[in-house]
């Protein structure tokens, strides 16, 4: 996404049409399209035919995106959960581990980068509780694997907001929701960490449609994403009407929700109250 938003840019700046640019590279408007959205592979070739198309000749900006392009045809870390992955799923994890700052809304669940072990497992079963041990647990191992950008050099900012009914849902039973909320009190002491907590008190709300992710990335040629998952697919909408819509709809939230730090409190409050 990010090399096709950059070439995108080069393309017009110089006034060359998609289809120009699809006659250099011996293909189609469409194909520049798709290239320019991430949504297909690069040749190395093309790139640079395309470099070439757009007037970059110094060496050092060339090597650079000629090397995007490389890494952006490498498998990702995830590519071993293949057999459990849905294809929808595989550019969710590549946009969440390239972001800078995520933001989430959740309201059945607990967000996925904060689930404990066992609560994963619980959720895994809910909608797979057919599968054999090993998938389970294969599956569970990448919800896991997921997590560690949270704790890596450069984490990205994680801001949640979560509804009260997720923090009251006992997924895996008590003893396992209980440890589940524990965790998420040491997470709000993570620096890039922020938990707000809808409350039951607050009435309705504006995201009364459903769960969302709004992603931000440090590269300014790339959009912010907004990810809608749904349960045999994904929405990813990027147009600026839609992420704004979200984006407001985010704000609200916040607005809405409990203090940060309030979080630790109303969830020592849960546990006394459902789970001790």
């Amino acid at each position: 996404m990010l090399l096709g938003a950059h070439l995108r840019r080069l393309r017009e700046e110089k006034g060359i049409t998609r289809g120009e640019a699809g006659w250099e590279i011996r293909s189609s408007e469409s194909k520049i399209s798709r290239l320019e959205l991430g949504r297909v592979s690069f040749k190395v070739r093309d790139v640079e035919d395309l470099l070439t198309l757009y007037g970059v000749e110094e060496p050092a900006e060339r090597f650079r995106w000629i090397e995007l392009a490389k890494e952006a045809n490498n498998p990702g870390w995830w590519h071993r959960f293949g057999d459990v992955l849905p294809n929808w799923f595989q550019s969710y994890l590549g946009l969440e581990a390239t972001a800078t700052l995520i933001r989430t809304y959740e309201f059945q669940f607990i967000p996925g980068l904060l689930q404990t072990k066992d609560y994963a497992r619980g959720v895994v079963l809910l909608g797979h509780g057919y599968a054999g041990r090993a998938e389970i647990d294969h599956r569970v191992e990448l919800r896991e694997s997921r997590q560690k950008i949270l704790t890596r050099v450069d984490p990205p900012r994680f801001w949640c907001v979560v509804d009260e009914a997720a923090l009251r849902r006992p997924i895996g039973g008590r003893a396992v929701m209980r440890a589940q909320l524990q965790s998420l009190i040491e997470h709000c002491s993570l620096p890039n960490v922020r938990i707000q907590v809808i409350p039951f008190s607050a009435g309705g709300h504006s995201a009364a449609g459903g769960a969302y992710t709004i992603l931000r990335f440090a590269d300014p040629d790339l959009p912010d994403i907004v990810y809608l998952e749904q349960l045999t697919s994904a929405l990813y909408l990027d147009k600026p009407d839609d992420v704004d819509e979200y984006t407001a709809s985010m704000e609200s939230l916040c607005v809405q929700a409990t203090e940060p730090d309030q979080t630790p409190a109303i969830l020592r409050g849960i546990i006394d109250e459902l789970y001790s």
